[in-house]
This record gives structure tokens, sequence and C-alpha cells, in this order.
């Protein structure tokens, strides 16, 4: 039936079976032709897609070695961006994105400083009641250096989360990033951490916050240096305080400065009626738009000197003093303190007051801006002549914060790979250096990838091999509790007891309760040691020595670690000397962590440094088990050690107990109290 129903297709295909049947050696030489182009075009595409490849590889790598900071800029930021996609989402994380309008810019058609402090402090200040659960207030906001600016038409990405809770105090982290519509491009911009406290309730009770628990490798590392920033925040003013008191500070030279621009021209004082517009949520003034006034006064002062449109390159921290409400008249007075090179700052203080009343201060802040030419270098400046008396004091507090500045920048802000190993030590900087290597340890113990490479008796050994650098992780379980290991293994004289590496340790300067600075003598490494570029003196018998910082730290909260780092530094008074080979440490140290039935887990952390990694090279390779043989050392050490005399145990517990988060927080509590007393 279906061939009676297709005659003609029937036909067609029994003439079609009599054709190929004839034509068959044509159609074969066909299909063999039709293959060889198939397979000649498969091959010029592969060849042409591994020139694509290698050519792209190169320039990658081009842009690598020529410093291509754009390049570098926007392959760090997918590398961020493919590490974020695979965290899971913190709940306290709050977005915000803003298209650049005419009306958020200035006269270069650029987003305005102080509109872009409006929307971090509404950003951050939602991040932070998500957390706590009832009405927060900005409590102070830390040093941010502007790395780009953004143009009319383009995105704001603002992204806050908070990184670790205290009592009633919180460390907010602010990311603020570009991007451009039309070419796709991302970039950072700026990044701030901000302080926030909760408001007392109706009852005047306050509000305790629940501690934040981070769950990836980038939360850890910020939560656990979130303790070590808020230890620099609050020394701040002291450090100041010292560098003035010690008469490191050059005087005013009056014939120097006989030509200079008198500091009252750069004056400016400007008042502000608080309206309704300007309040938050809370119907208290926007600490935002605060901000952005002293910045709008800041930049008339900066332009009083240069006569040019001034660029806010930094701005340092602000500070919250009290509060201001709908109604305040807020006085904003600026000044230019001190004018360097080709840098100035400006001073800026804010105060409210009612139609009756004293003035109260609510705010300062200091500011550095630059002038820039057409291709974006900065122009010189002329000098400043300050005001008697207080003029001539923010003049010499102005030098005062520029060498903090660049105290930070040498040690604290370039990436960990790139900061020197030897950083010369002195009073002035030490804040900064135990601060960075303090951070350093913590950082280097919330990394993730680390490999088991070898294990005795329950001492493991762990390697990471991260950014061209090799790291290494010895630890194991001892049965001491956590404080007393710390006191133990904190006095690093004793350390030449148990541990062979060190044949003498002496301490050079107590610096204060938390930081020592130590001389110690290691032994000659045999030669052909891996790694080592002096291998060859210190088979001759050569021994090493090395300047340490140590800086030990109790934890500020429960879960936290006791830590004791060590870093090199260098110091004039002991340089290197004859017959021994100056080596250095990087990061190294212990974290003690209090586990179950009163134990410890002691971890002893190291990147090893050429110096370094000879000791350790035939434990990683699996040629030796030396790692096994120190710890043991160590723990029978901390065992020997583990009973004291009742008034030493009622010391320890004390110190132990010192260290719960309420004791911990006090000078933030301290500071909310201020606050909130004031009804902020």
């Amino acid at each position: 039936m279906r061939a009676s129903l297709h005659p003609q297709l029937h036909s067609d295909r029994k003439d079609q079976q009599t054709t190929n049947t004839l034509n068959r050696p044509q159609g074969h030489r066909q299909r063999r032709r039709d293959t060889s182009l198939t397979q000649a075009q498969t091959y010029r595409t592969q060849k042409k897609l591994q020139k694509e490849t290698f050519l792209l590889s190169v320039s990658k790598m081009s842009s690598r070695l020529s410093g291509d900071p754009e390049k570098e800029e926007e392959e760090d930021n997918e590398e961020e961006e493919e590490g974020e996609g695979e965290e899971s989402l913190n709940p306290t994380e709050v977005k915000m994105s803003q298209i650049v309008m005419p009306c958020h810019s200035n006269h270069r058609q650029e987003l305005s400083v102080g509109q872009l402090l409006k929307w971090i402090d509404s950003t951050a200040c939602l991040s932070a009641e998500r957390h706590a659960g009832s009405p927060c207030v900005t409590a102070s906001m830390d040093d941010i250096h502007f790395e780009h600016t953004i143009s009319v038409g383009q995105v704001v990405n603002i992204k806050a989360k908070v990184n670790r809770a205290f009592n009633t105090s919180m460390e907010v982290g602010i990311q603020v990033s570009c991007e451009d519509l039309f070419s796709d491009r991302h970039w950072r911009v700026c990044h701030a951490f901000a302080t926030f406290v909760t408001q007392r309730t109706n009852t005047g009770k306050k509000v305790i916050l629940k501690p934040i628990v981070p769950h990836t490798e980038k939360e850890q590392v910020e939560y656990s240096v979130a303790a070590e920033r808020r230890r620099v925040r609050m020394l701040h003013d002291d450090i100041i305080k010292d560098l003035l008191s010690h008469g490191s500070i050059q005087q005013v030279d009056s014939s120097a400065v006989a030509n200079a621009v008198a500091a009252e021209k750069t004056k400016v004082e400007s008042v502000e009626l608080v309206l309704p517009p300007h309040a938050n949520h809370q119907v208290n003034t926007f600490g935002g738009q605060i901000m952005a006034w002293m910045v709008n006064v800041a930049t008339i002062a900066a332009s009083r000197l240069c006569q040019a449109h001034p660029t806010l390159q930094a701005i340092d921290m602000f500070t919250f003093r009290g509060p201001s409400q709908v109604g305040d008249r807020l006085l904003l007075k600026a000044i230019v303190n001190n004018a360097f090179k080709s840098s100035m700052e400006v001073g800026v203080r804010a105060e409210a007051y009612q139609e009756e009343g004293p003035n109260r201060h609510i705010n300062s802040a200091f500011m550095t801006f630059e002038v820039l030419d057409d291709q974006g270098k900065p122009c010189a400046l002329p000098w400043i002549r300050p005001e008697p008396l207080e003029g001539e004091r923010r003049f010499q507090e102005a030098i005062a914060r520029k060498k903090i500045r660049l105290d930070r920048k040498y040690i604290i802000s370039h990436k960990q790979g790139e900061v020197p190993l030897s950083v010369p030590w002195d009073p002035r900087n030490q804040v900064y250096l135990s601060y960075n290597n303090v951070s350093a340890l913590k950082m280097l113990a919330a990394r993730k990838n680390w490999r088991l490479s070898s294990e005795k008796d329950k001492v493991r050994l762990y390697t990471l091999e991260y950014k061209s650098m090799l790291s290494f992780r010895v630890e194991s379980e001892v049965d001491v509790p956590a404080h007393r290991a710390f006191s133990l293994l904190a006095e690093l004289s004793n350390r030449t007891s148990w541990d062979t590496h060190y044949q003498n340790c002496e301490l050079i300067h107590r610096v204060d309760d938390d930081d020592f600075l130590y001389r110690v003598v290691t032994p000659s490494v045999r030669q052909g040691g891996v790694g080592s570029p002096t291998s060859a003196l210190q088979g001759e018998g050569i021994r090493q020595d090395f300047i340490l910082l140590a800086s030990k730290r109790k934890p500020c909260g429960s879960g936290d670690p006791y830590v004791i780092a060590l870093r090199s530094v260098s110091l004039p008074t002991h340089p290197p000397v004859e017959g021994y080979n100056r080596g250095e440490v990087l990061c190294a140290g212990f974290t003690i962590l209090e586990t179950k039935d009163n134990k410890s887990l002691i971890s002893y952390f190291n990147q090893a440094s050429p110096e370094v990694l000879p000791y350790i090279s035939t434990d990683i390779a699996g040629l030796s088990s030396s790692f096994y043989h120190s710890f043991c050392s160590c723990s029978q050490y901390l065992t020997r050690n583990r009973l004291q005399s009742a008034s030493e145990v009622q010391t320890d517990q004390y110190q132990a107990t010192s260290t719960d988060s309420p004791t911990c927080d006090n000078e933030a509590d301290n500071l909310s109290s201020a606050l909130h007393s004031t009804k902020l």
C-alpha cells in the first residue's frame, strides 16, 4: 500500500541506488577528497587557535613584566570575582550601585568625593544595622586613599559587610569599584574600614552584639586582622603625641618661609543649616552629609593656596565626637596646615550649635590634596607660613601625620610579597611594624589549600605554595592549657632549651608588654643546603644570626588563638658582624588555640626565605623527620613547665579571663558610652 501511495518515490529510490552502484568509485574518491579538505581545514583552524592562544598568553605575560597597572588590576579583579563566586553569601553584606549623573559631579565631570562618602556611609550603616538589628551610628572612618577618579556616566559599585563584632561596636569593611558600561571594565577605587556603634534602647540598656562567624578564607582573614586594626586605631592619637613630645618633628624655620603664602589666606568658614533632607532615618544629621560638607570647605581652602582646582588624594581618620540634629547650625572651619613639595594637608573642624548655647565639637578630619597637570602628574606647590602658636602646632602635626602615612605605605600598604624582609625599626614606626607582623601571621594561618606533606605520631607537617612562595606549618595537640603554653613560648629566650635551631637568643630591647626585639643565632647549614645562596659559606662553619621583632597577642574573644609573631627588622645598633651570615625571616610564629579537655593545638608557621629553607627542606622532601623531633622537644618543654605555684596559676587565670571579649572591648564601650551619653 505504501508503494502504491508513493510510486514516484519508490522509482526514484531504485534509480538512485542504480546510479550510486554505477558511480561508486568516483563517489568514493570524492568523499576522500572532501575528507582530506575537511582535515586540512580543521588542522589550519587548530593551528590558528594555538597561535592566537600563544599570542594572548605572551601579551598577558608582557603586560605583567611591563607593569601595566590597568591590565594587572583587571586580572586581579577577575581573580577576586572568581573567588567571590565560590563564597557563601554573607548575611551582613549590602551592595549599592549608583550611576554617576551630572548632579553628582564636580567641574571636571568627575564624581564628587563628598557624594561618594555619602554613598559609602549609607551602605556601611545598612550593613551594620542588618547585623545589629537595631539603629547604629558612625563612630569613625579609617583612612581612605582614592586610587582612581570616577567620571559621569560610569557606575559606582559599593559593597559593605561586617568584618567583626566586638561588644557594642563593630568594624565594617567597604569596597568601592567603578564600572564602565561601554567597555565592560571594572577597577578598584578605594577601600575603607568604618566603626559603628549601637544606640541604647529606650530603657537605656546597651545592645550587645552577637559575634560574627566567618565562613570563607577571606572572611576569616578580615575577622582575625580586625582586632589588630582596632588596636592601631586606638593608638593613633598617642602616636602623634609621641612624635611631637620626642622632638622628632622639625621646627618652623621663619627665614625659609619668608616668601611663603600666609596660612590665614587659606582659612575658610562656612555655616550650614541642618534641614530634614540632611537627616538620616534616625532623625540625626546624616554622617555622610557632614563628611561631604567638610570635603567642600577643605577643597576651597586648598584652592586658595594653589589657585587651581586641587584633587583630593586621601583622608585621614574621621572621628565623630558628638551628635547633630535637625535644626542645628554646623560651623565648618578649614585651613591649610602645611604644604609639602607636591601635596598639602588641610585640617577641617565641624562644630554644631543652636540659636543659643555653646558650640559643640562634633568632627575633625585631615585631607591631603594635590594639583595635577594635563599628564596627571603632581605640580609643585608654594610654601605655607603658619599662624603663630596654634598654626605652628598644626604645622608640626601635619609633618607627623605625613610620616605616619609614609610608614603605613612602606610597611603595610604593599602586597605581602613586595614588603622588604627587614624593615628598619624605630620607636615611631613600631606600632605599624607590630601590626604588620601580627596580621601577616594571621593571614598566613587563615590560608586554605595547605597540603599534608608528612605526619608522625600526630605531629603533622603541611606546606603551602602561594604566589611563588613556599610556607610550611607544623602542628600538634599538647596536654597543656593554652594560656600556659602561650606564656612559655612567648619567652623566646627559653627556646634555646628545646629548639636545636636556636643556639643563642639575646633580648635586645623590651619595647612594651607585647613587643620585643631579639638577636637569634642559629647553626650553620651543611654545604649543599637547598635554596640557600650562602650555603658554601655556611658549609665552612659560618653561623647565621637574625634580628627579630616578636609580637605577642592574647585572644580578643572566644575562638581566637594566642599569637606569637616573628619577623626580621634591621637595627642600626646591631649591623651584620663578621663571622655571621645575617639571615631574614619574612613571617613566622606560633598560634595557640584552646581545645577541649584543657589542651592546646599549637601550630608553628614559617614563610621559607632562602636562609630558612635549608633547615626544613629535607623534611618537606620526606628525607628526614627533624620537625617531629623539634616538636617533641617543644612538647616536653611545655609539659615539664605545665605545673607552677598557686600564685602563678591565679595570675595566669586572671590574664586568661582578661582576654574575653567584654574586657577586650572596654575601649569601644567607653567610646560607645560617650556617644550614647550625647544621644547620638
